[in-house]
């Protein structure tokens, strides 16, 4: 310990299993600490690195750098372990939809944004499953558009283009789709978006609801539930799940069978609930006048409802 003496009053030494400590007191003596360790960072990074996904560090996929995902020798970015985690859960979500499709696959995603997900779900039903793919992504940016198609044009992905559009109002893709995309699309977006995909026959859908301020700025006191809507981060957040329940039962009126599931882990992202829907035909009535009573007895209005209610 000759080595430390008059030179530091203390040293940490972390090891993959413990940490020690060295402490010199004002008289010159060292003493040392052990403790063992396996801290949450540890276990998850050996974990990241020993699950194989569908997507890996060290695959050659050139979107994963230019987006800040990869290094350039393929790893993950220290700062971008959950949107790793996120890209990967939903190609996990998507193949068990589409694990046994060989003929084309028409997408589109709705507020489609820097685009992540989008250069990713063609890399992998292209590059690595083989088929046949269009994918048109959405977006109100008209520089993030222009920025996403140079990277498709560089990629080579020559089916993969995106479009400035307003989805609540502009003309969009009318041709035949198979599944829609909607992730973090803000707001009534969503809405739209899944007005789009019901209204269209579209057998698969998709979507991450984001920044739900509809109902939580109109709703008010009218029963039971008016507890939960005294104090403002509470009602924000039930407001939230009301909004996604309420979309959940209006296009399982539609015909879909609804699966509102976890898709990341809450401590990996707040946004982490999908409505994940199949086309049944399975057509209904009830979902919609229990919104109608909740909308009445509580005071507020909903998109998707409006949209497809026309009331």
């Amino acid at each position: 310990m000759q080595s430390i003496e008059g030179e530091y009053r203390q040293i940490l030494v972390v090891l993959r299993d413990r940490e020690v400590t060295y402490l010199t007191s004002a008289k010159g003596k060292v003493s040392r600490l052990e403790r063992r360790t396996e801290t949450k960072q540890t276990a998850v990074g050996t974990n990241d690195r020993h699950k194989r996904y569908l997507l890996n560090e060290g695959d050659d996929v050139p979107a994963m750098v230019d987006l800040g995902i990869f290094t350039h020798e393929g790893k993950v970015v220290a700062g971008m372990y959950n949107k790793f985690r996120q890209i990967n859960r939903f190609l996990e979500i998507l193949n068990d939809v589409f694990k046994d499709r060989t003929e084309k696959i028409t997408l589109v995603d709705f507020g489609c944004g820097k685009s992540y997900l989008t250069f990713i779900i063609y890399h992998y039903l292209v590059n690595i499953r083989g088929l046949e793919a269009e994918i048109i992504g959405y977006d109100l940016k008209s520089d993030v558009v222009r920025e996403c198609n140079a990277l498709a044009e560089k990629y080579g992905y020559t089916s993969l283009r995106f479009v400035v559009a307003d989805v609540t109002r502009d003309p969009l893709y009318d041709g035949h789709i198979d599944a829609v995309v909607s992730l973090h699309a803000c707001d009534i977006a969503t809405d739209y978006a899944l007005h789009f995909a019901v209204t269209h026959d579209v057998p698969y859908i998709f979507s991450v609801p984001c920044c739900q301020h509809e109902v939580n700025s109109q709703i008010g006191f009218g029963g039971d539930m008016d507890i939960l809507l005294r104090y403002g981060i509470v009602k924000e957040r039930v407001s939230a799940l009301l909004t996604d329940s309420v979309r959940a039962l209006l296009i399982e009126d539609a015909g879909y069978k609804v699966d509102v599931m976890e898709f990341v882990d809450m401590s990996h992202s707040p946004k982490n609930i999908m409505l994940r829907c199949v086309y049944t035909g399975k057509t209904s009535h009830s979902g919609a006048e229990q919104v109608e009573t909740l909308m009445r007895k509580y005071h507020f209005r909903q998109t998707l409802y409006d949209l497809l209610c026309g009331k």
